[in-house]
């Protein structure tokens, strides 16, 4: 079986070159800010650091396929690297520090692509996550200098905290109602959003989050560290994986719970 830390390795180096492309247009005054044709914002700093990214793997891992968020899929292959430049572009481009570079490898498998290294890279906060399949999940400021990370133990959801994005998504959904019996259940909520509740997840410092309308790119780093710390990420339908479209993240003791809850439709 493949160790993929040489991936991770690259990875790393990956996003310290995002970082510092990112970090460097942060809270700038002349930040160039377009709509996509889905009506949400994209930077000149996520196409820069989108194709820093790539110009970086096409030299390292000139086989690999490419999927980003703003250039769309380039290359063929068992080996594919999944990028999100900036999750968090909102948060970027009103200056909230809560926003991150979403860097994955994913290799094909029976059923479809399934993460084997993610980073999650959060400068502003100055915190990273990583995680390689088989090699667990850590956060710290390098490889030699981490913490193993592992999901909590909180077994009832009376005592549980949940995070989220937003309402809307769950209104539309159809399943608000689920959801705001979730949030009457647990013993405490709150709206992080983006990637960070699932590195809170993998932290053990939120028992529970869930998305409900989600792009690859934005879950694949996200899902290989929270299944390397322990616990589980499935899409809205319990499927494994980052695939569903849509998200739920838990430390695997409250998962059928969660899902329980967020399927109600009435």
């Amino acid at each position: 079986m493949p160790d993929y830390l040489d991936d991770l390795r690259l990875a790393h180096v990956l996003a310290d070159a995002a970082d510092a492309a990112t970090t460097a247009r942060f809270k700038a005054l002349d930040l160039k800010v377009e709509t996509k044709p889905d009506m949400t914002p994209v930077s000149e700093a996520d196409r820069a650091a989108e194709e820093l990214i790539r110009g970086q793997l096409q030299r390292a891992r000139p086989r690999d396929a490419i999927l980003g968020e703003e250039y769309g899929i380039e290359g063929t292959g068992p080996r594919r690297w999944v990028i999100d430049p900036i999750d968090g572009t909102k948060n970027y481009v009103r200056g909230v520090p809560v926003w991150a570079t979403l860097i994955s490898l994913m290799e094909a498998a029976e059923g479809g692509y399934r993460p084997v290294v993610g980073v999650v890279s959060a400068p502003a906060l100055s915190r990273r996550w990583w995680a390689a399949q088989g090699h667990g999940a850590f956060t710290g400021r390098s490889l030699s200098s981490a913490t193993r990370l592992r999901v909590s133990r909180v077994s009832k959801l009376t005592d549980a905290s949940f995070a989220y994005s937003s309402l809307s998504g769950w209104e539309e959904r159809g399943s608000l109602n689920g959801f705001l019996d979730l949030t009457r259940e647990v013993w405490r909520t709150r709206a992080y959003g983006d990637f960070w509740p699932y590195m809170m997840v993998a932290e053990g410092s939120i028992d529970l989050c869930a998305e409900p309308e989600l792009s690859l790119w934005d879950m694949a780093a996200n899902a290989i560290i929270v299944t390397e710390a322990g616990g589980t990420f499935t899409g809205l339908d319990g499927r494994p994986g980052p695939h569903s479209g849509n998200a739920a993240a838990s430390n695997g003791l409250l998962h059928d719970e969660l899902l329980g809850y967020l399927n109600q439709r009435y």
